[in-house]
């Protein structure tokens, strides 16, 4: 398409000389008739970009009634597993579910002995765009840390993973992620349900120089207005904002019925809570109250880490801190992958996972990889594993007492948490790391995010008649949860998308496109 815009521009350009003159009419008839030409191709190009989805990318024929025989379920509601059940799904729906039930006549029928269907994940801190360190080497990299969109591969890589929503949780292209939800919706392109978060509700910093820097309480309602306005479902506040400024956010935004999140430093857990702030994300990691020298509004040196350290999850501190999210309703949301990467030797590389990372991408996260692990061990990394360890417990904790977790994966620690690859390995980690049981985990990844959305009528469990939003696995989650990333067809309103296909159509591209 830009190459046939280009090339029209020439010939315009061409017709421009003409008439001053400096091109010869022979010429100028030629240049009116590769003008006609030139229009019939960008009018195919229009047409091209706009076409429904490629059929090249559905399992099976994609009839209107599917049935899925002797198949396990793992329903998202955290009850016992379902075995050898027939699950029916007609249209966008799902029908029915039990044992044997009757084949309707001309459905299109699967045998899926040994397969699991689970509620297709809700991912709540999954964004659009992908972190790059320009010039990485053995040595580090410079700067500035950027942000590109990513905003071909990226929906791709969540829906082929049995990721079916998602709430973006900040972002940097706010019009393409707003866009992109549109135009997923009406079938031009492939993806998941996109919840798209406004841009960062962010004061004066340099780390990212894409965000906008808040200039006060006033400013912060006008911001949330204004991209309400623009079509954000979602409010994310992020490092040095203020608490005034915060408060006014969460005012504005709950006057239009809309929720704020946050990435806090220069605002403390406590403070949030009591603002009426909705969700906090990343665990408890980023939670600033007991770091030395923290002074009101500013971020600390520390960045959580210190009150992390001196947060054990059975401290009285921890206990009162979670009794009080607890009453002021506050959701939090874990995404463990982003901290797991910090560790030595971790995560367990998955080649299926690197595939898609452009040249230059996997290089970076190789470089980053072994730097980690070659370094030699010392406080830091120590209290790094001390601290990971610290909010596991911290989330386990947290539900125990009547605390709402969600599921997400921040997908900006370049290979290591990757879109879609990094939901499925929250929900391994909520298992293997915080010590939920599976139906546990998968509730947390489903239900509760579609809960928080309001969207529990429709998505976040396999109950008849709700959407058709569903993954399936080869194996089952329930005795191995590693088994979760065996995924072959994804369902999104009823549509079947073979998973193999869509990571073939991006291989090679993540960080690129």
């Amino acid at each position: 398409m830009v190459r046939e815009r280009r090339g029209c521009w020439v010939i315009v350009h061409s017709i421009r000389l003409q008439i001053l003159g400096l091109l010869s009419v022979s010429f100028m008839r030629k240049s009116l008739l590769l003008m006609l030409v030139c229009h019939a191709a960008l009018s195919s190009a229009q047409r091209t970009n706009s076409s429904p989805i490629s059929t090249k990318y559905l399992y099976g024929k994609n009839s209107q009634i599917k049935v899925f025989q002797h198949v396990r379920v793992i329903d998202g509601t955290g009850g016992a597993v379902l075995q050898d059940q027939t699950l029916i799904v007609d249209g966008t729906k799902i029908k029915s579910m039990g044992h044997d039930a009757a084949v309707p006549a001309g459905a299109e029928v699967f045998d899926l002995s040994g397969y699991t269907v689970l509620p297709g994940l809700v991912g709540m801190h999954d964004h659009l765009y992908y972190l790059q360190r320009p010039n990485v080497d053995a040595n580090g990299s410079e700067g500035p840390t950027l942000l590109p969109q990513m905003t071909f591969s990226a929906p791709r890589m969540y829906l082929a993973n049995g990721v079916t929503t998602i709430r973006t949780a900040g972002s940097v292209e706010p019009y393409a992620d707003i866009n992109t939800r549109h135009l997923i919706e009406v079938g031009t392109l492939i993806g998941p349900h996109v919840e798209p978060t406004a841009p960062y509700l962010q004061g004066p910093s340099d780390l990212f120089m894409q965000m906008h820097s808040l200039k006060g309480p006033e400013d912060a309602k006008n911001f949330v207005n204004f991209w309400a306005d623009s079509g954000s479902t979602n409010f994310k506040a992020y490092m040095h904002i203020t608490r005034a400024e915060l408060g006014a956010a969460i005012e504005a935004a709950h006057a239009r019925h809309l929720k704020v999140t946050g990435h806090l430093c220069s605002v403390t857990y406590p403070e949030a809570a009591e603002l009426g702030i909705d969700n906090l994300e990343h665990g408890f990691f980023v939670n600033t109250q007991l770091d030395p020298g923290k002074e009101p509004d500013q971020c600390s040196r520390e960045t959580g880490n210190a009150t992390l350290a001196k947060m054990t999850p059975d401290s009285p501190e921890a206990a009162a801190l979670i009794k009080l999210l607890v009453a002021h309703h506050v959701a939090i949301t874990s995404t463990l992958p982003v901290f797991e990467a910090n560790l030595a030797g971790k995560p367990t590389l998955r080649p299926k996972a690197l595939a898609t990372l452009s040249p230059q991408a996997l290089e970076a996260y190789l470089y980053g990889r072994n730097r980690r692990n070659t370094m030699p061990e010392s406080a830091a990394t120590q209290r790094g594993a001390a601290n990971y360890k610290n909010d596991v417990g911290l989330e386990h904790k947290f539900v125990e007492a009547g605390g709402f977790l969600m599921a997400g994966l921040d997908p900006t620690g370049n290979g290591a948490t990757l879109p879609g690859f990094g939901d499925q390995h929250e929900v391994e980690l909520l298992v293997t790391d915080v010590g939920f049981t599976a139906a546990e985990a998968v509730k947390i990844a489903t239900l509760n995010g579609a809960i928080y959305l309001g969207q529990q009528d429709r998505i976040g469990s396999v109950v008849a008649g709700k959407d058709a939003d569903l993954m399936i696995v080869k194996g089952d989650p329930s005795t191995q949860i590693t088994d979760i990333e065996n995924v072959e067809i994804v369902l999104k309103d009823g549509m079947a998308y073979d998973s193999n296909k869509l990571l073939d159509s991006v291989k090679g591209r993540y960080g690129q496109y």
